[in-house]
């Protein structure tokens, strides 16, 4: 059958010239998504990729499959502030996920429900802290996917606003000091007070008091430093110690400061250094015992928890309480001290498999192991602020929903606290973890979830490989939805992730993250030499950072896949600095600016190696409206050149934009839409009939 005609894009001749190398950027005019011809173009593609979904023979069961699956609903962990909890909840119906509060009755109430806010959708709840002594809550909200996050802060008990909308306030800390009157947190600079185009940029870190005007707030942190800098900001539960970490953008390491509060002033607090540029990722818990507790990575790429006094903190003084584990990886770690020998929970990561040990709280000798309901994800450890025997984490796998479990350190037992609200039937299926080698012959792990079953398959292959982000299981209703359909789902634990800890971050990042492209492609080589699939039958996924992995493996390998689902992806690596959050991006990546980075980005960056007269897989592109982070204008150009060059007819390319949503949450039934259409285009150019 022909293939519908694609949209015309005219081809500009525009060359930059990068340290002496012409650089073709031929769809540059796709970059103004506002001028009548990139409207044009925009509408044609839409029209196309609706005529394309409406023949998928799969898309309507898919849809109704993914549906019913999400309505297994949702549970997060609780927070507690005395007797009172607060906790997310989804139940089967709902379109977010909404934030309550528990009496010390059990008494249960709605703080904060999004479609209470706007029946519409759109607005979602970016975070929430509830103050010390959980009398007011402090949550920011965003509208559309732009993840702005206008900061409010309400009464618990009557509901009765205190303050906000404070706005600027994307990826703030709140940091709630005792009595709930003043807290401080991280605000950007206004559009008008810095250069055009840095208007995401240039946070400072600021002292506010409930029912003053922002331009009262104090400046606390953060002047005449790098523009790109995040900041962190935290008070201890006492409320004497303050501690402040300042990152350049998302690099793997950080500065770190502490003030004692009660030696200065709220206004003005005496910063004693800790860490100032080292090479390393450090963080703080203040302990009720009245130490310090540092959680780090410094001399111990898979992490370690030290111990030292708050008077002294910086590193020579601190003594090693959990050392480094030469296999996996410390996440997480929980102080249980209401018991005769107070403990310290740890949580680990074993090539992306979670577990919890338990140690001695004085030596950290291990004296036990906490009972987990699988082979999964462990989410945060809490305990209660005060004090006390029992923990609370996240649990989830790929065939369970997540839940809640409770640990009792004065029995040993792990038992269910709270499951998530819907009861689903869930495929059965098997889960493999398998090892293969890369090109360099680094073995890397990948887990591989089918139904019983032998012979190749449609697969996906999914991956990330970026920004030391870990891959582990989850309950996805996708995955099920494909699996139980006949497909395999294959998830690579790539280089550039955190699996291994920071060394296998840094081993595909900068000049090395063509190491992350050659660890997907040895692992699609691995599942068509095993049996598990073949060419014609292979997909491949990823979305933002794994949008970039999967737009450089269809121009590297277009032979060895077959479809490919590309969302919210970075293509064009020469200009991604100059929009969204690229400039925050660049000690990932490196920076086009500096004659070494640029080496780095033109070895690889798609958009620039995509030639004229090659078969390329089947690719649908996923692109957000509203993302504020990765611009959709790296998927719009990358389609207007892989449509200029495809040569298979029967491999089309298509562009799904998708209106008032962004980068992260949004309301399930839009995610069940965007779930469905990725799966049908998958199946149709793998060959998965269900």
């Amino acid at each position: 059958m022909t293939r519908e005609p694609y949209p015309n894009a005219r081809r500009d001749d525009v060359v930059d010239d990068y340290h002496g190398t012409p650089v073709p950027d031929p769809y540059r005019w796709l970059e103004d998504a506002d001028q009548p011809e990139s409207k044009e173009w925009l509408d044609a593609q839409s029209d196309l990729f609706t005529k394309a979904m409406g023949a998928s023979p799969m898309r309507e069961g898919f849809r109704d499959r993914v549906a019913e699956l999400v309505r297994s609903g949702s549970v997060g962990a609780p927070a507690w502030r005395g007797d009172r909890r607060f906790f997310m909840r989804r139940t089967p119906d709902q379109e977010h996920a909404v934030l309550y509060t528990a009496d010390p009755d059990g008494t249960e109430h709605a703080l904060l429900d999004p479609m209470a806010m706007d029946p519409s959708g759109l607005t979602t709840v970016d975070s929430w802290q509830p103050d010390k002594e959980g009398r007011r809550l402090a949550y920011q909200i965003s509208v559309g996917g732009d993840e702005e996050s206008q900061l409010h802060v309400v009464d618990v008990e009557t509901g009765e606003r205190r303050d906000g909308p404070i706005d600027r306030c994307r990826y703030s800390p709140i940091a709630w000091l005792p009595g709930g009157e003043a807290f401080y947190y991280v605000r950007r600079l206004p559009a008008d007070q810095v250069p055009k185009g840095e208007d995401q940029y240039h946070r400072r870190v600021y002292l506010h008091r409930l029912g003053t005007p922002t331009d009262q707030d104090v400046l606390i942190f953060g002047e005449g430093r790098e523009k790109t800098n995040y900041y962190g900001v935290s008070v201890s539960r006492d409320g004497r110690w303050l501690s402040i970490s300042a990152s350049r953008g998302t690099a793997p390491r950080n500065d770190l400061w502490t003030a004692d509060l009660l030696a200065s002033s709220l206004e003005a607090p005496e910063l004693v250094s800790v860490q100032q540029d080292v090479d390393a990722q450090t963080g703080l818990l203040f302990g009720r015992d009245g130490l310090l507790y540092v959680f780090t990575d410094r001399d111990a790429p898979r992490c370690r928890v030290c111990v030292t006094s708050p008077e002294l903190p910086q590193h020579e003084n601190w003594r090693d309480l959990i050392p480094e584990d030469p296999e996996a990886v410390l996440s997480d770690f929980a102080i249980l001290d209401d018991l005769e020998r107070p403990v310290m929970l740890v949580g680990w990561t074993r090539h992306a498999i979670s577990e919890i040990s338990v140690h001695d709280l004085a030596t950290g000798e291990k004296i036990g192991e906490v009972p987990t309901p699988g082979l999964g994800t462990i989410g945060g450890i809490t305990e209660r602020p005060e004090g006390g025997h029992e923990a609370w984490f996240g649990y989830t796998d790929n065939a369970s929903p997540p839940s809640i479990q409770r640990y009792d350190a004065r029995t040993g037992e792990t038992t269910l606290w709270a499951a998530s609200p819907g009861a689903v039937e869930v495929p059965e299926i098997t889960t493999e973890q398998v090892v293969y080698r890369s090109a360099d012959g680094t073995e890397v792990h990948m887990i591989v979830i089918s139904q019983p079953g032998t012979g190749p398959r449609p697969t996906i292959l999914y991956g990330y490989g970026g920004f030391g982000v870990s891959m582990t299981p989850g309950f996805s209703a996708g995955t099920l939805s494909w699996v139980e359909a006949g497909g395999v789902y294959a998830v690579a634990q790539l280089r550039g992730g955190g699996e291994q800890g920071e060394e296998w971050h840094r081993a595909g990042m900068l000049g090395d993250k063509q190491n992350v492209f050659d660890d997907l492609h040895a692992a699609a080589e691995h599942l068509i030499a095993t049996g598990v699939t073949t060419p014609g039958q292979l997909a491949i996924s990823g979305g933002s950072n794994g949008g970039l992995l999967v737009g450089a493996a269809l121009v590297q390998r277009p032979d060895l896949y077959a479809a490919v689902a590309c969302a919210a992806p970075l293509l064009d690596m020469i200009r991604y600095e100059k929009f969204g959050l690229g400039a925050t991006w660049n000690v990932e990546y490196g920076s086009a600016d500096d004659p070494e980075g640029f080496s780095w980005l033109w070895e690889y960056s798609p958009y620039h190696h995509v030639r004229e007269g090659v078969a390329y897989p089947a690719t649908l592109f996923l692109v957000f409206g509203s993302d504020t982070r990765v611009h959709p204008l790296h998927a719009w150009k990358m389609a207007a050149a892989l449509q200029h060059a495809q040569t298979a007819d029967d491999r089309p390319i298509l562009l799904r934009n998708e209106s008032e949503v962004g980068h992260g949450a949004r309301a399930v039934s839009r995610s069940v839409e965007l779930m469905a259409d990725q799966l049908a285009f998958l199946a149709q150019h793998t060959g998965l009939t269900g």
